[in-house]
């Protein structure tokens, strides 16, 4: 069976960045993406709640009893393409060092969405739901990239919620078609989103020095340009502009103009020096219901 490559499908800002990475991590980062997308797409499907709550809870079981499988055991039944990412998604966990609790948080976070109304009641509930479905793939994005340091693994977090949060404020026409509502569906409330988003984004800036300097060119693109995303809705100023604009995303120049200006952000990187972590009151929010220290 021939693997789609999802980073390249579905996530185009994502594997722009990829291009500055080492093949083999490259592949490997496109496994973490395949997942994830797994799971969105199971979640999303536009069929009835009984029926997604089944297909998802089938992938679980999948994943429990691969994670319990070893390596060498993976010539069994035959399987279908989803079963065939979540085995590769186990193996690649195994050989990265990964801790099953964060896949947990992450399949936690991801089925939360899966109720005929999604309604996040406060920044604490956003917080968390941005930890589990987007601060995971941050810490197991860094594992890939052979990150250890403290410091550096709590800015991944920080880096994948800033996205979470990106992501929210630029999709809440299409949530609220779904019956999600993640933030209120107003324009003031968008900006105090990524403003939110911002305060991670720049919090996770001089934790990539601690990521062996191979890799670090691509994350600070990818950062970039996922973050331009969010300067372009603040450009449309109200609510009537940001509907009539559909879904914004980062054209090619623009993707080509965020990468020159990543050389700016390498040379930066490399004459600051790293800070302490700026987002303490989130993480001690996140902490009332997930122990982060026993992740990271």
């Amino acid at each position: 069976m021939t693997k789609k490559n999802y980073l390249a499908l579905f996530a185009k800002s994502f594997n722009w960045a990829g291009f500055f990475l080492p093949k083999n991590i490259y592949h490997d980062c496109s496994k973490l993406y395949a997942f994830c997308r797994v799971l969105d797409d199971l979640v999303d499907e536009k069929i009835e709640l009984e029926l997604r709550i089944e297909r998802f809870n089938k992938i679980k079981n999948i994943f429990k009893k691969s994670y319990e499988l070893d390596n060498n055991d993976k010539n069994r039944l035959d399987q279908n393409e989803n079963e065939i990412i979540v085995n590769d998604m186990i193996i690649l966990t195994k050989n990265n060092n990964i801790k099953e609790i964060i896949l947990d948080d992450l399949i936690e976070g991801v089925g939360s969405d899966l109720k005929q109304k999604v309604y996040l009641r406060s920044v604490r509930d956003l917080l968390v739901y941005s930890y589990r479905v987007a601060g995971t793939v941050g810490l197991m994005m860094a594992k890939i990239l052979n990150v250890n340091d403290t410091r550096s693994l709590k800015g991944a977090i920080d880096l994948g919620i800033a996205m979470q949060l990106t992501n929210i404020a630029r999709d809440v026409i299409e949530d609220k078609k779904m019956n999600r509502q993640y933030i209120k569906p107003d324009f003031e409330n968008i900006e105090a989103t990524l403003k939110l988003a911002d305060m991670f984004y720049e919090s996770s800036f001089t934790s990539i020095k601690k990521i062996p300097f191979k890799y670090r060119f691509a994350i600070i693109v990818a950062r970039r340009v996922y973050r331009q995303i969010g300067r372009k809705i603040i450009q449309k100023k109200n609510m009537e502009s940001y509907e009539k604009s559909g879904k914004i995303y980062v054209n090619n120049f623009e993707k080509i103009y965020q990468t020159i200006i990543s050389l700016f952000d390498l040379i930066l990187l490399f004459l600051k020096d790293l800070e302490s972590h700026q987002r303490i009151n989130e993480h001690k929010i996140i902490r009332e219901e997930i122990d982060l220290d026993e992740r990271i």
